[in-house]
């Protein structure tokens, strides 16, 4: 059977985006994250984050540290009897990264190559899935990707003026059951 997954943005909808996190001191979970997350894993979804983290590419932390923290969190989602199957991260930027961090890639959002990814490693079922981010970006990366269902969650409400069909939420409490 092929799987449905809740594809997360990191920093914005599981924690507060404090910028550039990278050590667990400086992770405050979203109040919602953890109810939300349990409904999906519930009805079947797998749960995978798509995070953009050029804190790498800036030289802001490591790719290690990046690991060390994404397991950490995992290991707190755990705690709450929730399994998040996979990060999958793009540590590259454009114009602000340094050495081989610096280019245009298929994997940095608004791009779709994380999702694919995903996709192709789990074969995912993108007509099923959701993707939850709080940037337009997040929202234009699933819809190249073809997921179904995408919510733009932010406490600022925001048009889809881009036309790709996503519904503004102020809480995650209002996604679910959708």
């Amino acid at each position: 059977m092929t799987p449905k997954a809740l594809f997360l943005d990191r920093d914005g909808v599981i924690n507060v985006d404090h910028g550039y996190a990278s050590r667990p001191e400086q992770i405050d979970f979203i109040s919602d994250i953890f109810p939300l997350c349990k409904w999906f894993q519930q009805q079947g979804y797998i749960i995978i984050v798509i995070t953009n983290q050029s804190g790498i590419g800036r030289g802001y932390y490591t790719e290690d540290d990046f690991h060390q923290l994404s397991k950490w969190m995992q290991s707190e989602f755990e705690k709450r009897g929730i399994k998040v199957t996979e990060f999958f991260y793009c540590p590259h930027h454009p114009t602000k990264a340094k050495g081989k961090y610096l280019q245009s890639c298929a994997c940095r959002k608004p791009n779709p190559g994380m999702l694919e990814q995903a996709q192709k490693k789990f074969d995912i079922d993108m007509s099923h899935s959701v993707m939850i981010g709080d940037n337009k970006t997040d929202m234009l990366a699933a819809s190249r990707a073809g997921v179904a269902h995408r919510y733009l969650y932010s406490s600022t409400p925001m048009a889809d003026d881009t036309n790709i069909g996503f519904k503004w939420v102020d809480s995650l409490n209002r996604i679910y059951p959708i």
